[in-house]
């Protein structure tokens, strides 16, 4: 059944056609030729993202900003009554082109990446089943579907970060990253009832109806917010459950684009997002989301500034990044957080490409002490590269200005001090990417038996149009400094909850800029100082670095700390139980009830002898027998 809008039942086909995919893919993956799984893959996620523009356009043409999409009655028991629906607004069309569009992009680029892998054909079938799985979570009309869509992106990652599972450190990154998201997963189940038993409704409609009329500060929707906020917390990685992010660089590059910047770890900022009017009742734990948010964003910048490997420093970017919408959101500016969101899937999802495209011209190499003057041979990748590390760091026009300079703004309103560290994570971001940017592709050649060459198209197109992207994103969104009219902003206020805030000065606000400008202008000329004009290398691993180097190369030994007081108890907490409790106890017990069961029919086994006289004769005793007790009873 479908209400309000004809035609939007095309929503349908949205989350439908990668579906298929996944079925075609994955059922006749020995059948399927060389490339035939990518492109089928790649022809499914292009359907929905051309689905997903015209959605868009019958909404727009509508008079309404909502619909929702009922497809069948899912669960009915007593006051429980969960349709299963789409709800098709603002909020989840952005999402959906964001899932689709550089989803598209990731997969035509795999085609290339991924020939001759011998698993190639169920990679783009858990691919596609990843995708789904982004979709239902970001169109369900209720918070049960989206659990459903929030569950399955965390099996497809655990399946594709393992996805070279024969190397048992892939195995590990890929149970880490599952065991730490079953941790926020259970917040987020209990948040899930909570709510129903609060409002008796997991419908968002009805939900946030309510939610409306309540007060602020009520305990039972701060309960709500921090237990759905524990699952934000480990899907997007944030303090404490974020280690899992970075070791999810085991998987394939383009594993590691999809889940840094089209799905998975924007699902925490998303239902955030999505439930911003509980989070407006909730002051306290906005005030969480502010300090986790800024905690993650200095600390995995830090940490991104000793990272050698490749893949390893856009991951903790994508740490870092991840605070900052997590700190947009603490500050109630929802649409400004699912903004940075849309920019940083741009340049992202274009860092990571581009990551692989150097990775596959390098023979597999990662650590960028042995690249080296790959601006000359690898031209293509060079610029793209070059245009998403701009767009990162915050310097104009780039996208990644736009959206970051409105986080600051927001900051700066609030508090001061607030403004201060956000800008300091910037510079730190700005420094690392350059680094990063100057170490591999200016200098020498430091390997001097690899010939780099530039990546074949069905690589390196995907890589002009996020380059593109990359460029112009932030346009989407002019703001009245620049006599624009905040497009972006005023399309999602209808389906994003918009906390009224005292709005800076655009003298302020310019003067902001500027301070920004001058100090990213200083930090990339220090960075081009070092890496360039010094050549300078980073450190070896081991003694010769410095004790401050070694912790931050170490990560601040987070992983250390967490098997030490999380592991290792919990290994011989399993071991005692083992060796005492089950091998001990356990085992002489049920291997003596099965010793005496075994004995007992052996026993009774010699009773049956086929003599028809003495069945005869047992039943006749039989029934003497409970005779007998009967008449003493």
């Amino acid at each position: 059944m479908v209400e309000q809008i004809p035609y939007i039942n095309l929503a349908f086909f949205i989350p439908t056609f990668p579906l298929l995919g996944f079925l075609i893919t994955g059922l006749f993956y020995k059948r399927l030729k060389h490339n035939q799984a990518g492109i089928i893959a790649s022809i499914m996620i292009t359907l929905s993202f051309l689905f997903t523009v015209i959605l868009y356009f019958i909404l727009k043409s509508s008079d309404k900003q909502a619909a929702t999409v009922t497809l069948f009655d899912w669960i009915s028991i007593g006051n429980m009554k969960i349709p299963f629906a789409f709800l098709i607004d603002h909020l989840s069309l952005t999402m959906m082109m964001i899932i689709t569009g550089v989803g598209t992009l990731i997969h035509i680029y795999s085609i290339g990446y991924m020939r001759g892998d011998e698993r190639v054909n169920s990679f783009f079938s858990q691919m596609n089943l990843f995708t789904f799985s982004m979709l239902l979570l970001v169109m369900g009309a209720n918070y049960l579907i989206l659990f459903i869509g929030w569950e399955g992106v965390g099996l497809c990652s655990y399946l594709l970060i393992g996805f070279w599972f024969k190397n048992p450190v892939y195995n590990y990154a890929a149970r880490k990253a599952f065991v730490m998201n079953r941790i926020g997963d259970l917040g987020f189940i209990l948040g899930i009832i909570l709510i129903f038993f609060t409002f008796k409704s997991l419908s968002f409609s009805e939900v946030f109806s309510q939610a409306a009329a309540l007060q602020i500060g009520m305990p039972v929707i701060t309960l709500i917010t921090i237990l759905l906020l524990v699952g934000a917390v480990g899907k997007s990685a944030q303090i404490p459950l974020f280690t899992w992010l970075p070791d999810a660089m085991a998987g394939p590059t383009p594993v590691s684009a999809l889940i840094h910047a089209a799905t998975m770890v924007t699902a925490g900022i998303y239902m955030i997002a999505r439930s911003g009017i509980l989070y407006n009742l909730a002051p306290i734990t906005l005030q969480i989301i502010i300090i986790l948010g800024l905690s993650t964003a200095i600390l995995a910048a830090i940490i991104g500034l000793k990272q050698n490997d490749i893949k390893k420093v856009l991951a903790y970017s994508t740490v870092s990044q991840l605070g900052y919408m997590f700190l947009a959101l603490g500050l109630g500016a929802y649409s400004t957080a699912v903004f940075h969101v849309t920019t940083h899937a741009f340049f992202k999802a274009l860092l990571f490409l581009g990551a692989g495209s150097i990775i596959h011209a390098m023979g597999g190499e990662q650590d960028i002490r042995k690249m080296g003057g790959l601006r000359k041979k690898m031209p293509l990748t060079y610029i793209t590269f070059l245009a998403a590390t701009l767009a990162i760091s915050g310097l104009p026009p780039f996208s990644g200005f736009f959206s970051k300079d409105m986080i600051l703004n927001k900051a700066f309103e609030h508090n001061i001090l607030l403004y201060i560290i956000a800008l300091f994570g910037a510079l730190l971001t700005c420094f690392y990417m350059f680094r990063l940017l100057y170490l591999v592709f200016y200098g020498k050649q430091r390997i001097a038996t690899v010939r780099p060459h530039e990546s074949p198209k069905v690589m390196t197109y995907p890589l002009i149009i996020l380059a593109i992207l990359s460029v112009f994103g932030g346009f989407l969104n002019i703001p009245a400094l620049f006599n624009g009219n905040s497009n972006f902003l005023n399309y999602l206020q209808t389906a994003v909850s918009v906390k009224i805030t005292e709005e800076i000065s655009h003298t302020t606000e310019i003067i902001l800029i500027f301070i920004s400008l001058i100090f990213l202008s200083l930090v990339i000329l220090f960075a081009y100082r070092i890496y360039v004009k010094k050549s300078t290398l980073p450190e070896e691993d081991g003694a010769s670095m410095s004790v401050i180097t070694r912790i931050i190369y170490r990560k601040f030994y987070i992983d250390e700390i967490y098997c030490t007081i999380i592991e290792k108890p919990y290994a011989l907490l399993s071991g005692f139980f083992y060796n005492t409790i089950e091998s001990a106890i356990l085992n002489p017990i049920i291997d003596g009830i099965g010793n005496t069961t075994y004995w007992l029919g052996n026993m009774t086994r010699k009773l049956q002898k086929g003599n028809i006289s003495f069945y005869l004769f047992a039943m006749v005793a039989g029934i003497l027998l409970f005779i007998f007790f009967i008449l003493i009873i």
